[in-house]
């Protein structure tokens, strides 16, 4: 498969063949980590990496990543950069092409890194937006890969905010691979009609489906995977905390919702999590609405079902397989 000069922005820009295909260079790079293979692939190559939103595992595994593969990396968070504030989007993109062999960009709007890629001639690829997060939904699937030895068939629910940009990527991810997905969580904060609608069109021709509901008890005995994610997003106004903490009250992942499962259901949050009060704004939170625990509770994350930190680290197997695809030119090798 020829992935060369290709931007990575959605799941739904790909075919079944090419996710599997990504997949399946992830685990090949994986292996040679842990094998200790020299894989620096790419020495004479650079690449930029954009943050208007910060991220703990996405940074580190792009940096991570392209150091592994031989590139420089350079890293602009918004002070590093004038895009969007004295710059253009378009030109930013040009002058970075010019520059770097690849751009990546986490950040709000999808449209920003669509325009990214509209201008830039080099490859493009979505480190999180507010529509979706393909990074993650890549990482998460290799993860369930590696457990289960399968994807088509299994059952993933994501329960809570269903509408987020991780619950659309993983809806995608798992209608193009076969996968039923579960969106449970309360009606306000339901995935929009479009996204439901293209997944259900791919589910059709994947022999899965695609479910929206607003009744936790649907989940009991059915999912393979039970996903969440954390109730309050990335710079959220503090006066819509309340709200939104008494909306998704009902969808907490705990014990108790955990024993309904089947006895092999494993867990996934694509982190951070508010499972405990050892952070500041958890501390806040407890203090404000005498939360110890939010989206998980502790005995749940902590649990022999939880699969997080293998996720963590998948994101970067995945990220430097979606690099090395879009950049890997055979006749220049």
């Amino acid at each position: 498969m020829d992935f060369y000069g290709k931007d990575f922005l959605r799941i739904l820009d790909f075919s079944e063949e090419e996710l599997r295909y990504m997949l399946a260079v992830s685990a090949k790079f994986k292996e040679m980590k842990k094998q200790g293979i020299n894989h620096k692939y790419f020495p004479q190559k650079n690449i930029a990496i954009l943050f208007e939103k910060t991220s703990t595992r996405t940074r580190c595994s792009f940096e991570v990543a392209g150091y592994d593969l031989g590139m420089g990396v350079t890293y602009l968070d918004p002070t590093g950069s004038q895009m969007g504030h004295k710059e253009t989007i378009a030109d930013t993109a040009r002058v970075l092409a010019r520059i770097y062999d690849g751009i990546e960009y986490r950040g709000f709007d999808q449209k920003v890194v669509d325009d990214l890629a509209k201008y830039s001639s080099v490859p493009v690829w979505n480190g999180l937006t507010d529509e979706c997060h393909p990074t993650q939904a890549l990482g998460d699937f290799l993860t369930i890969q590696e457990h289960f030895g399968k994807l088509q068939g299994l059952t993933v629910a994501f329960v809570g905010d269903t509408r987020n940009n991780t619950a659309n990527s993983l809806m995608a991810m798992s209608a193009k691979m076969g996968v039923n997905f579960i969106a449970c969580g309360p009606n306000e904060l339901r995935p929009t009609e479009e996204i439901v609608k293209k997944c259900n069109e791919v589910a059709e021709k994947n022999n899965c489906t695609v479910t929206v509901t607003n009744d936790i008890n649907t989940l009991s005995g059915v999912a393979d995977v039970i996903y969440t994610d954390v109730w309050l997003s990335m710079g959220e106004a503090k006066e819509k905390w309340g709200e939104r903490i008494e909306l998704l009250k009902p969808y907490q992942v705990n014990k108790e919702l955990m024993s309904k499962m089947k006895d092999t259901t494993i867990f996934l949050h694509c982190l951070p999590s508010f499972h405990n009060t050892d952070t500041t704004i958890a501390k806040e939170i407890e203090s404000t609405f005498g939360l110890k625990e939010m989206e998980v509770t502790d005995e749940v994350f902590e649990s022999e079902k939880s699969l997080v930190f293998d996720q963590a680290e998948n994101r970067m197997h995945t990220i430097k397989a979606v690099m090395y695809l879009t950049l890997y030119k055979k006749e220049e090798q």
